[in-house]
């Protein structure tokens, strides 16, 4: 299992940019990219259903380093319900309200 919580607030305010993106890595798939221009994305990396994807939590400081574990803890347990994070946002935006009924359908076995 690998460690997580591995940023501080230091680290994170004083990463500066390099000549090419770099990740700093909190543990559980969450990193912080480091983009040449200076710009901070919070990013959390995950397998689901065979697949490997990736999701932007937000920019950092828009997004603590606290907000953002919250964030990360939210996906994981999404996971582990075997809902995919990106997919369960889109219905959140489309829907715009959140409601069990916008959540059931993400749930909700496809009809083949």
């Amino acid at each position: 299992m690998t460690a997580i919580n591995k940023l501080s607030d230091t680290k994170v305010k004083n990463a500066k940019s390099k000549r090419a993106p770099y990740k700093l890595s909190d543990g559980d798939g969450l990193f912080l990219l480091v983009t040449p221009t200076g710009g901070k994305w919070w990013r959390i990396a995950y397998r689901l259903g065979g697949k490997q994807k990736l999701l932007s939590l937000g920019t950092y400081p828009a997004i603590s380093l606290s907000m953002v574990r919250e964030r990360r803890a939210e996906t994981r347990r999404l996971i582990t319900n075997g809902v995919d994070p990106s997919e369960y946002r889109k219905v959140r935006r489309d829907d715009g309200d959140g409601t069990f009924g916008a959540v059931a359908r993400v749930l909700a076995p496809t009809e083949n």
